[in-house]
């Protein structure tokens, strides 16, 4: 063989060990965390090429592959795992109008004048629900797609489109649908995540995926749910000729099914009817990213069967990236908590992937000029990885007489200081540290749940606080208890309950952990961790204080470019009348040492992966942090020990690949026992 032949060889090897490891690590994100790191259409690239790999070297696919697996892996968060009667599957997706049509034709080529239904692909979480004589007996997840889901019965029946009962019972009856959030619905969950100063979703299927998964059934019901069926999996007592006669039985008892669907029997019939889905996309009040195309008949689906992953009865059409049109309204500045200055362009809102959205940031002159756009302009819009609000071009085509070319100001746009250019960034600052924007920020990030975690504490109380002159500094908030009665009169957060709740919530936090209140500094460069293992090191904010960069370079993971900023701030005079006041206010100061507390793990790196049997993966973090062991979100060769839990996921395997240990809870729990030198071997 040539010696190209065996370097070709050898480079397939390594891209289809990238692409099984990239895309493993993306199924865990979709599926098992229902938080997705790319956009459906980048996975899907990634699918095809993994897929255009395997067609050339067969040789290289693995049971274990991508492309041989459906969905992640069942979980035991919500509920017990269960074994599914009929796998649910995946679809075999297209993504052109020629793959569209091979498949209506491999169709007619196989069987006697097929039938096409056509209809929606809602973009939520597959569910199925047993009925038993009528009655719901089981909601289960889709799981592993082939072997096992979860329970999620309780979660189901406060869902109002799943029927706790059928009008014309029959002995079985397995059904198979999507669940979703309308728009409306999760605008209305997040306006609730917003107001309690919560993480908000990052879109409905998300929202959807995460709120059927919860263990408190009263909050599923809240957060109003939906769900549409999309196929009958199994009956007894009752047979079904086609697809459609399923559909109509259902909707006799009551039971949501796709709205809109349509049956061809052409490929222009079938290719006309997507391009109506498409059509509709913006119209509807639910997400959708695509068209399902399957056979009517039910003997020809039996007759075609399925793979191991996907039927070979039906494929799904996935529209490419949603792009919508707009106009620029006004280009708005905004001032961060470190004084960068942020051009924000301001749009005659648009819905993009199940948000309504009206602003995209435009961060620097630099890039507002290099795109070219100004006031008045026409843009397109899109959402980078599905989540965040990007503008992807000026249609010049569209440039009016009347728009307005944008320069970023000379002085902050909140306290009038002359704004300083970032030597070698292309970033404005304003260098005052009083300017109240950056002092919002700052109180937002001190209160946060990483640093002080003053419960209650909204973004909407700091800016009052803030806007009358009640809080110029960090240490102000402590003040803020002399100023009871005004509060209450000016109702500033609320009336008296409210009031005392939250100066209650503030005094607590006077004795939380220095490490909180160092990571609540906002120093750049120092965040949860690097706060912890400073104070691990001097013990108390004093001594850090007057800890030089030397001193300082001797803490593991502290960098010299953070040591000179952890100086910088303690040698500012602003600074050091803020940490006297805190003293005054009786804030700790001092790192709390934990009972049980060792060095046990010292130098070693942890991450967890999976559904521990007796702890959370939080609880876990803390107790190999109290050891003195580091937890990593990532598998490298640098990671000492997986901490691995039931349905271990992508980390599992690059773990095994790597040779790193695999331990369970309870090694881990051992391990703590130990003593050190036993710990690290």
């Amino acid at each position: 063989m040539e010696p190209s032949v065996f370097a070709e060889k050898d480079i397939d090897k390594e891209n289809y060990e990238r692409l099984t490891k990239e895309i493993n690590a993306h199924i865990e994100h979709y599926y098992n965390e229902d938080n997705p790191k790319i956009s459906d259409r980048e996975y899907d690239l990634l699918m095809q090429e993994l897929k255009r790999l395997e067609k050339k070297r067969p040789e290289l696919v693995t049971p274990d592959s991508p492309t041989q697996k459906v969905g992640g892996s069942a979980k035991r968060e919500a509920g017990v795992l269960v074994r599914h009667n009929v796998p649910m599957l995946s679809l075999s997706d297209v993504f052109s109008k020629e793959e569209v049509y091979e498949f209506v034709a491999d169709m007619q080529d196989q069987l006697q004048s097929p039938e096409f239904v056509v209809e929606y692909k809602i973009d939520g979480l597959s569910l199925a629900l047993r009925y038993e004589d009528g009655a719901l007996k089981l909601a289960e997840t889709r799981g592993d797609g082939i072997n096992f889901g979860e329970d999620v019965t309780a979660n189901a029946l406060v869902i109002p489109d799943v029927k706790k009962k059928l009008k014309q019972p029959i002995p079985y009856l397995e059904i198979r649908g999507e669940v979703y959030m309308t728009n409306e619905a999760f605008e209305r969950v997040n306006e609730r995540q917003e107001l309690a100063g919560k993480r908000m979703f990052a879109n409905p299927r998300n929202c959807a995926a995460g709120t059927l998964r919860q263990l408190d059934t009263s909050v599923t019901k809240e957060r109003g749910l939906s769900m549409f069926i999309f196929n009958v999996q199994q009956s007894r007592g009752m047979e079904f000729e086609t697809h459609t006669q399923g559909y109509e039985y259902l909707k006799r008892q009551g039971v949501p099914v796709i709205e809109n669907y349509r049956v061809c029997k052409t490929a222009d019939e079938v290719w006309e009817a997507i391009c109506e889905i498409g059509e509709d996309r913006g119209k509807l009040r639910y997400d959708i990213d695509g068209a399902v195309v399957k056979l009517n008949r039910l003997s020809d689906r039996q007759l075609l069967g399925e793979t191991s992953k996907v039927p070979r009865w039906a494929v799904a059409y996935k529209f490419p990236p949603e792009e919508k049109e707009t106009k620029i309204l006004d280009i708005e500045v905004s001032v961060g908590r470190t004084g960068r200055i942020t051009p924000t362009a301001v749009f005659e809102p648009v819905r993009l992937c199940g948000t309504s959205v009206s602003r995209a940031t435009l961060h620097n002159q630099d890039f507002i000029d290099q795109l070219d756009v100004g006031i008045g302009d026409y843009v397109r819009v899109y959402k980078s990885g599905e989540i965040i609000p990007k503008i992807r071009e000026v249609i010049k085509e569209r440039r009016g007489a009347l728009v307005k070319r944008f320069q970023l100001p000379d002085t902050c746009p909140v306290c009038g200081a002359y704004t300083v250019r970032e030597k070698d960034t292309a970033d404005l600052k304003c260098p005052s540290p009083t300017c109240p924007a950056q002092v919002e920020r700052r109180i937002i990030n001190f209160v946060s749940r990483d640093a002080m975690d003053i419960k209650g504490f909204g973004a909407v109380y700091i800016e009052e606080l803030v806007r009358r002159g009640y809080i110029k500094d960090i240490a102000d908030i402590f003040a803020l208890r002399d100023y009871r009665e005004r509060l209450i009169e000016e109702g500033v957060i609320g009336k008296e309950k409210n009031t005392d709740k939250l100066l209650d919530a503030i005094e607590g936090a006077k004795g939380q952990d220095a490490y909180r209140l160092l990571t609540g500094f906002g120093i750049p460069n120092v965040g949860k961790a690097a706060a912890k293992a400073l104070l691990k090191q001097f013990g108390c904010i004093q001594s850090l204080e007057s800890a030089s960069v030397e001193e300082l370079l001797e803490v593991a993971d502290i960098g010299e470019v953070s040591a000179k900023c952890i100086q910088s701030f303690f040698a500012q005079e602003e600074s050091q009348r803020m940490i006297a006041r805190l003293l005054e206010y009786g804030v700790n100061m001092k790192r709390i040492e934990q009972e049980g507390e060792s060095e046990r793990f010292a130098g070693l790196s942890f991450v967890i992966t999976g559904t521990l049997p007796n702890m959370s993966r939080k609880q876990a973090a803390e107790l190999i942090e109290k050891n003195g062991g580091k937890v990593s979100g990532s598998v490298s060769k640098k990671t000492a020990y997986l901490l691995a839990g039931a349905n271990g996921g992508s980390k599992l395997t690059k773990a095994e690949s790597l040779g790193i240990p695999v331990i369970d809870e309870e090694r881990l729990l051992e391990m703590t026992r130990e003593d050190t030198d036993a710990a690290k071997e």
